[in-house]
C-alpha cells in the first residue's frame, strides 16, 4: 500500500486520480479550497473513502502553503507520491497576499514549495514519486523567463509558457538533487473541468465550446497519472504528452543555468 497526496483531488482530474488510488487499497490524503467539494469527493468514493482523508487548504499563498503542510505530516510522516494536480487559468492580473500572479503561484510556485516541505516525508519511501500536470506543453519549447516570477504587466499568452516549464525545470532539478526520487509532467489535455472559473464570461462560454468539440475524458486524461504514480518501469525526469498513452514518454533536458536560476527565485520566494 502506497501512501499518495493529492493536491486538488476534490475535483476534476484530481477527483479522479484520488478515487482511483483509493479503490487500490492505496492511503490518499486529498487536498482542495472547499471543504463542501473535498465532502462531495470522499462520499463519491464509496467504500474507498475509508482509505482517503481530505484538508481545507489554501494553496495559493505561502503561509497557506505552510500551514498544509503542517496539517499533513501531523497525519503522516511518509509518503510515497505526491501529485500535482492543482491549476487557475485567467488572463485577468489577479495577485495572491504574496504579490504574485493567482496563475504562477498555483501552477507552479505551490508545487514546489508544497513539495519542498514534504521532502522528509518523500525521503523516507524507497522510490518517492512527484508528478504535476500541465497543460501541453513540451519540454522542448523555447521561451523567455525575463519577467519571471513578477509577470508585470501580466500577459496572459506571455506568462504561460514560462509558469508551465518551470514545472519541468523542477523535475529535472529533483531528479538530478535526488537520488530516490522520480519526477515526471503530465499533459491534462483537453477536458472539461471547472479550470476556466476564474476567466470571463465570454472565455468561459469559449471555453465550453472548445471542451465540446475537442475534450477527451476525465479517464483518459488521469491514465497517465495514475500510471506514474503506480508503475516501476520508468526513470528520471520525464513528460507524457498524449492523454492515455502511457509509453508515449519524452525526457526532459533543461539548460542547467536557466534551472539553477529558477530554483534559486523559488527558494527565495518561499524559503523552502
Amino acid at each position: 500500500m502506497k501512501s499518495i497526496l493529492v493536491a486538488g483531488g476534490n475535483s476534476g482530474i484530481g477527483r479522479h486520480v484520488a478515487a482511483e488510488l483509493a479503490r487500490h487499497g492505496h492511503r490518499v490524503v486529498i487536498l482542495g479550497r472547499d471543504q463542501g467539494k473535498g465532502d462531495e469527493a470522499l462520499a463519491s468514493f464509496g467504500d474507498a473513502a475509508s482509505h482517503a482523508s481530505f484538508h481545507a487548504v489554501d494553496l495559493s499563498t505561502h503561509v497557506g502553503v505552510r500551514n498544509a503542510a503542517q496539517r499533513v505530516l501531523r497525519e503522516s510522516d511518509h509518503f510515497d507520491a505526491l501529485v500535482h494536480t492543482t491549476g487557475v487559468m485567467t488572463s485577468e492580473d489577479l495577485r495572491t497576499a504574496d504579490g504574485l500572479h493567482q496563475v504562477f503561484a498555483v501552477n507552479y510556485l505551490s508545487r514546489y514549495h508544497l513539495t519542498q516541505l514534504l521532502m522528509p516525508a518523500l525521503r523516507r519511501s524507497e522510490d518517492g514519486r512527484v508528478l504535476m500536470m500541465t497543460a501541453h506543453i513540451p519540454p522542448t519549447t523555447r521561451t523567455s523567463f525575463e519577467n519571471f516570477p513578477d509577470f508585470r504587466p501580466y500577459d496572459f499568452l506571455k506568462a504561460r509558457k514560462p509558469i508551465q516549464l518551470a514545472n519541468h525545470y523542477y523535475a529535472a532539478h529533483l531528479t538530478s538533487t535526488e537520488p530516490t526520487i522520480r519526477a515526471g509532467v503530465i499533459n491534462a489535455g483537453v477536458v472539461k473541468t471547472d479550470l476556466l472559473r476564474m476567466q470571463s464570461r465570454l472565455m468561459r462560454a469559449t471555453g465550453t465550446v472548445v471542451a465540446a468539440l475537442f475534450s477527451g475524458s476525465v479517464e483518459k486524461s488521469a491514465h497517465n497519472v495514475i500510471q506514474a504514480t503506480l508503475r516501476d518501469d520508468w526513470a528520471g525526469a520525464l513528460y507524457w504528452g498524449k492523454p492515455g498513452a502511457f509509453e508515449g514518454q519524452t525526457r526532459i533536458e533543461v539548460e542547467s543555468p536557466e534551472m539553477q536560476r529558477i530554483m534559486a527565485i523559488s527558494r527565495e520566494l518561499t524559503g523552502a
